[in-house]
């Protein structure tokens, strides 16, 4: 990576970095627009399924398959519209929605409280990940676990199996666990987090080590929006019944969560991705140490924002808005050639294979590449390479 950042960036047209908040207000109304319609079309599925016409044209058992198959659709439709939305918010925190800080606040504030994100506390950690991405030392999530932590011997022979030898259903036991978990369990208890912070630090304690002094009210600000949300989703399930509460938003939410994690996690994790202790670490490096990827194909672009497919440019410059980034990536891949990553490889596939492929780096070296089940890497640091040779 010979080059600085500000000669990538002259790469790129300096169109490409202007903010329309126009436009970006176009696109929350389109998704605020999408969710309303798809809540009001699953508020008459159930009345629809007991409908005498429907029943008899599709018997009970196909009335009732009918049911379950709209309220599956539904589901599916509504997580990605509400992960849309999140997205939008995520765009607010970078300042990539517009170029007015408070509406970006609000905008941002408002619908990630929604979707139970505290944005201001969140948009602190994760700007610091930007600027830190790949660093083993001082990355903020996603920092793999060390041949030291999980207590893996150096000397051969090594009982891989004993150490790593889970059944396939425990494997995909432990996936689902993540997708549904993962955020919660970061937010609450640092996981996935950097392993030096003190235990106990979370995205709630306004003294945590996590934020300065100066940010305290900001974090005071996003747990008020959090218990806000608290109260809201108790009164309505004591109003409409928590299984309406559950089936309209609930499940949504909890697909928001699994996309958004699994994004995260296939961005930031692949064997072919580096990380870095300090010595070789800088920014451009950092941030070409993630992947894009044909997320869901149509519905990823569409649905999405884009946030998969060109993720590469946005750990580059987290300020340009979402929709040059197909443009930009054009201009960033053309300039940094092979320092760019892609893959095509099916993202469900790519899921377990990473989940399975990317178990631990070593504690020496200063450029690490995950290590699998058997303590095998696909790819080794030039410089490993070349003793060899």
């Amino acid at each position: 990576m010979p080059w600085s950042l500000r000669e990538i960036r002259n790469a790129i047209p300096s169109r490409l970095f202007v903010k329309n908040t126009a436009l970006g207000l176009q696109y929350l109304l389109r998704d605020i627009v999408f969710a309303a319609s798809l809540w009001y079309l699953a508020s008459n599925i159930d009345s629809l399924s007991r409908k005498t016409a429907v029943i008899e044209l599709l018997t009970p058992f196909g009335a009732e398959l009918f049911r379950w198959s709209a309220w599956i659709t539904y589901w599916w439709f509504q997580g990605l519209v509400f992960t849309g939305i999140w997205v939008i918010g995520h765009e607010c925190g970078h300042g990539a929605f517009s170029d007015y800080r408070l509406l970006n606040d609000i905008i941002g504030f408002i619908f990630h409280t929604a979707l139970w994100t505290p944005y201001f506390s969140w948009k602190i950690s994760h700007h610091r990940h930007h600027c830190t991405h790949a660093s083993m030392e001082r990355d903020e999530v996603y920092v793999p676990k060390t041949r030291k932590d999980l207590e893996i011997p150096l000397q051969e022979p090594i009982d891989w199996d004993e150490i790593f030898g889970d059944t396939p259903v425990y494997t995909m036991f432990m996936l689902v666990r993540q997708q549904l978990l993962a955020f919660p369990a970061y937010l609450l208890f640092n996981v996935s987090g950097q392993k030096d912070y003190p235990k106990w630090t979370n995205h709630f304690d306004p003294g945590s080590i996590l934020f300065t002094k100066e940010q305290r009210n900001a974090v005071i600000l996003s747990n008020v929006g959090i218990a806000s949300m608290v109260y809201l989703v108790a009164h309505a399930s004591s109003v409409f019944g928590a299984w309406e509460v559950v089936r309209f938003y609930g499940i949504p939410w909890l697909a928001v969560t699994h996309w958004f994690i699994m994004i995260t996690y296939l961005h930031h994790t692949d064997p072919k991705l580096p990380h870095y202790r300090e010595k070789e670490w800088n920014y451009q490096r950092g941030a070409a140490a993630t992947v894009d990827r044909n997320f869901l194909g149509w519905q990823g672009r569409f649905f999405l924002h884009d946030v998969a497919h060109f993720h590469v440019i946005h750990h580059f410059f987290p300020k340009m808005p979402f929709y040059h980034g197909e443009e930009a990536t054009f201009y960033l891949k053309s300039f940094i050639g092979a320092h760019y990553a892609y893959s095509d490889k099916p993202v469900f596939k790519a899921l377990w294979d990473n989940y399975n492929d990317c178990q631990f780096v070593e504690d020496e070296g200063d450029v690490l590449f995950y290590r699998n089940k058997k303590g095998q890497a696909v790819i080794r640091p030039a410089e490993q390479e070349q003793d060899t040779i």
